[in-house]
């Protein structure tokens, strides 16, 4: 039996749903870009090391490969003269990602500041800076870039594209499904063939725009470099420039695929041809939408890391059980809001497709968080286990919603039906008899405006009755409203989706973590504190990063780092530092660290007289009037 679907406000609420996909894409895609899959462990130099002679070259350790240009690492003197060569050298061996760049000789002494910018191997962009010292600190005049790598302008776009991208393919293959796979009628529908025809070209221009935006997203950060074509041969050389290219081939074989869906297999009245074309498309667009979800699984999370030969696998199957069950869900949406009936049959058959995906994806799902995230510690502790749980949360709503749209098809009763279908055949015999009854106009009418409008005013009642008849169904209206609560939700989960792309998985994050804390517990007895603070001003939180070298009774070397709440550096007009021992009574020992840096003050000599427990209390002021004293006790010695 077919259901009745009701096209009032339509249009409305589709633009509306579109409307908070583009906010929640520019939203999430304008947040400071996440640490990626790949991080610097360590260099020599050390950050803020002072040395006696001038290194004859840096060394950068990372925590997994990556892909660096001869431009990469750039060393520079406090005057802000490049003080390397340009040569990036890959100095690997075995499991250690190390890369180096040679020095010039005669160096003068000073701060130096070390730049680097790379691509991590899971296509995200990653920088970062440190100083060292020759001889003695002294003040720089360089100024590091307040954007990180993958920011600004083109980050944001960037990052619009990859979430449209993902929209694109689950409306393209969802939508798709849903036709070969619920209701092979709608392939007839022009609401469902614009939907899915949106999802390709929603899918291919994403692509495109992320071909031209890779070389600054990757690189300078600058938009008109998206036209540089030097810039988009060197991103044809890289494994995402390959994934992107031959996402846009598979696109092609795509819309034959479109075409052949909405034009001879529409068109096909014959159960037996219609049955061996089914077969066909499906399998032949199985293969397509398993090309196109690969591409992501090549170049991302799933190819790094812990068994990249399994997950990549498991990846490509967790997407397409994604664009299955939200792809579908979106066709449904449209078929109940624009298409004038619908049989019930394919309201279940979506039911069990979408039972059936949300079972894949629990499956795939658990490995991906146990790969990705490895503990419970992690899956609460780091940004990439939050926002899996977040992902999580609205999985399980959604579900939820989904069980009250299959008690809402149960309700279609039979009996309704039938009456509303006898009732719309009482409404259309009624409007013909009036109209038959009326005589023929002999002459013509006097004013043509007038008949005109009298016309569309019987229409818009009959329409009205129409509507008044179709409404009357509460397991229809309810379907409507729980599909349409499932797909506000769907949004959600997927502007979470993307942002989770793009975020350091937390196995990744609480490794790193843990080599931290060894050496901050190594014998050299380095000390290391963070001690939020807020002035109270405007910009005034941050946190203060001090390290304390060797952390022992006599003379040392003091490092403060000030990082506003995204890490960044922040400078401020005055840092003061002092040292007290409650428990003896000495102090508070004053330590006043010059400005080497943005964000960077060190201080040399400072005198610990003995060993013990002393309280570090640093000072903030960040304008003439706001300011901040923190403090924290730490053992010296």
């Amino acid at each position: 039996m077919p259901v009745t679907a009701p096209r009032f406000g339509a249009a409305a609420v589709i633009r509306l749903l579109l409307i908070t996909t583009t906010l929640l894409g520019t939203l999430l895609a304008g947040a400071a870009p996440a640490s990626a899959h790949a991080a610097l462990t360590g260099s020599d130099p050390k950050d803020g090391a002072v040395v006696a002679t001038a290194p004859k070259h840096i060394t950068l350790t990372f925590s997994e490969k990556i892909a660096l240009g001869n431009d990469s690492i750039r060393v520079l003197e406090p005057s802000g003269k490049r003080s390397d060569t340009g040569e990036v050298r890959d100095m690997s061996s075995g499991s250690v990602v190390q890369y180096g760049v040679p020095l010039h000789t005669g160096l003068p002494d000073g701060t130096y500041t070390v730049a680097w910018q790379a691509v991590s191997a899971d296509s995200h962009p990653i920088s970062g800076a440190f100083t060292f010292s020759i001889g003695a600190p002294s003040k720089t005049t360089v100024a590091l870039p307040e954007e990180p790598a993958g920011g600004g302008l083109v980050g944001t776009l960037y990052g619009i594209a990859r979430y449209t991208s993902y929209a694109g393919f689950i409306l393209l293959v969802g939508g798709g499904a849903f036709v070969l796979a619920c209701w092979q009628r709608g392939a007839g529908e022009r609401p469902l063939q614009r939907l899915v025809v949106q999802g390709w070209i929603t899918l291919t221009a994403s692509t495109l725009a992320m071909l031209l935006l890779r070389a600054p997203y990757t690189g300078s950060g600058k938009l008109a470099d998206a036209f540089d074509l030097s810039g988009l041969k060197a991103v044809l050389d890289t494994k995402t420039g390959a994934s992107l290219v031959s996402r846009l081939l598979l696109l092609g074989a795509a819309a034959l695929f479109v075409a052949v869906l909405f034009g001879a297999y529409a068109k096909r009245d014959d159960p037996a041809e219609k049955k061996d074309l089914t077969f066909g498309l499906a399998l032949g667009g199985g293969v397509m939408a398993a090309g196109i979800a690969a591409t992501w699984a090549l170049s991302e999370h799933a190819s790094t890391g812990l068994q990249p030969a399994v997950a990549m696998p498991v990846d490509v199957i967790h997407l397409l059980a994604v664009a299955t069950w939200l792809g579908g869900l979106a066709a449904l949406l449209v078929a109940l809001y624009r298409v004038p009936t619908i049989e019930r049959t394919a309201v279940r058959n979506f039911s069990r497709v979408a039972f059936a995906s949300v079972a894949v994806l629990a499956a795939t799902g658990i490995y991906q968080s146990w790969r990705q995230v490895g503990s419970w510690s992690a899956l609460t502790g780091t940004a990439y286990g939050q926002l899996l749980l977040v992902k999580i949360a609205l999985v399980a709503v959604l579900v939820g919603i989904a069980w009250i749209s299959r008690r809402w098809t149960g309700r279609l009763a039979e009996r309704a039906i039938a009456e509303e279908e006898g009732e719309e055949a009482a409404e259309a015999t009624a409007v013909g008899e009036e109209t038959a009854e009326e005589p023929e106009p002999v002459t013509v009418p006097e004013d043509p405006a007038r008949a005109a409008q009298l016309a569309r005013q019987k229409a818009a009642v009959a329409t009205a009755r129409v509507k008044r008849v179709r409404d009357a169904d509460p397991g229809r209206l309810g379907l409507r409203r729980s599909v349409l609560t499932e797909a506000a939700v769907a949004v959600v989960l997927l502007a979470v989706t993307t942002v989770l792309t793009s975020t350091e998985p937390g196995r990744t994050e609480e490794k790193e973590a843990g080599k931290s804390e060894t050496s901050t517990a190594a014998p050299t007895g380095l000390v290391k504190v963070r001690l939020p603070f807020d002035t109270g001003g405007e910009d005034g939180k941050g946190t203060a990063r001090i390290e304390l070298d060797p952390a022992r009774s006599g003379g040392n070397t003091l490092h403060v780092w000030l990082e506003r709440p995204n890490g960044r550096a922040m400078d401020a007009p005055e840092v003061k530092v002092a040292f007290t021992h409650n428990a003896k009574e000495i102090g508070p020992l004053p330590a006043a660290p010059d400005r080497i840096a943005t964000g960077h003050w060190s201080a040399t000599a400072v005198q610990i007289p003995m060993p013990g427990t002393w309280e570090i209390e640093v000072t903030v002021r960040t304008s003439d009037i706001d300011q901040v004293t923190v403090k924290k006790n730490v053992k010296i010695g």
